[in-house]
């Protein structure tokens, strides 16, 4: 059995993460997704998807979850690997001012969990006001610099200069950081949780969710370097997520990428090969992607 994937969505107060777990929350994409929260004080879950409620545990519709760990975030992840039927992906939304990157690492230290995506919002109209905070910035800052992807949020309410000054000013505070603009928490989960369907009869360079986003799907006969394969995938700056099963000179192994980070996990069964990436078409090169792929053969033959 594969590891269960756990994504930390971070941001300071405002952020819009709320607005973001229910978007992922009603267009799951027959993902089984478990939500833990701080405390059921804050209920991030709109009510007309709460199905039923009781046992610290809330049933969402579409087979989802929702808990709150309090201060057992260890042992409400045990519970969440115990149920049955087993969930698909598990997010654990942060306080508004917490680090992420401190409950993905306690995350990484449970065995059968696998630490996903770091994904911290950042409001398009607040974010560098709050940041030039003498109270905030340090927080905020340090929030930022943990993200895997950086969600810019209410892209839709500020004007295409200003959206274009943020996100200019974040690449240059944080270099390298993959930028996702997002309006009312509108991402595809392939985007924002890497819950890429395994590559089977989808067309290579598909248009993906709300026009913003590009796929491509990449195949080969032949066995492939996953290592090389993965590090490239993850530097490419068109890529925000990959994921797919390749035959290696050792056996199959499952290759993640998110935002620059990348995974490989040898895995015993047979599985179709392919690996599905995913970017927004502004910046996704599918020549390049490709080319990158048949360099990752050439490394095998």
């Amino acid at each position: 059995m594969m590891d269960l994937p756990v994504s930390v969505i971070g941001g300071y107060l405002g952020a819009g993460k709320t607005t973001l777990i229910n978007h992922l929350l009603r267009h799951n994409e027959g993902q089984r997704l478990a939500v833990l929260v701080n405390e059921f004080g804050e209920l991030p879950i709109d009510a007309d998807l709460i199905e039923s409620t009781g046992d610290g545990l809330i049933a969402i519709s579409g087979g989802c979850v929702c808990c709150a760990f309090g201060s057992d975030l260890i042992g409400a992840l045990a519970d969440i690997q115990n149920m049955s039927p087993r969930p698909d992906h598990i997010l654990i939304e942060a306080s508004g001012v917490a680090l992420p990157a401190s409950i993905a690492t306690s995350v990484g230290m449970i065995e059968g969990l696998r630490p996903d995506a770091i994904l911290v919002l950042a409001d398009a109209e607040q974010i560098r006001k709050n940041a030039s905070n003498s109270y905030l910035a340090d927080t905020i800052e340090r929030q930022l610099n943990q993200a895997d992807i950086l969600l810019l949020t209410k892209a839709d309410l500020v004007a295409a200069q200003q959206l274009k000054t943020v996100r200019d000013w974040l690449s240059e505070k944080f270099p390298g950081k993959r930028i996702l603009p997002v309006t009312s928490g509108k991402i595809p989960i392939s985007a924002a949780l890497g819950a890429l369907p395994f590559p089977a009869r989808r067309a290579a360079g598909a248009e993906t969710g709300h026009g913003r986003f590009h796929s491509l799907v990449l195949r080969s006969r032949h066995r492939i370097d996953a290592e090389v394969l993965g590090a490239a995938l993850a530097d490419d700056p068109g890529v925000d997520r990959a994921k797919g099963f390749v035959a290696t000179a050792t056996g199959m192994a499952l290759i993640h990428v998110v935002g620059n980070r990348y995974s490989i996990e040898d895995v015993q069964e047979d599985h179709n090969t392919g690996v599905i990436c995913i970017g927004l078409k502004d910046q996704f090169d599918q020549d390049r992607i490709q080319r990158i792929f048949e360099t990752s053969e050439m490394r095998c033959q």
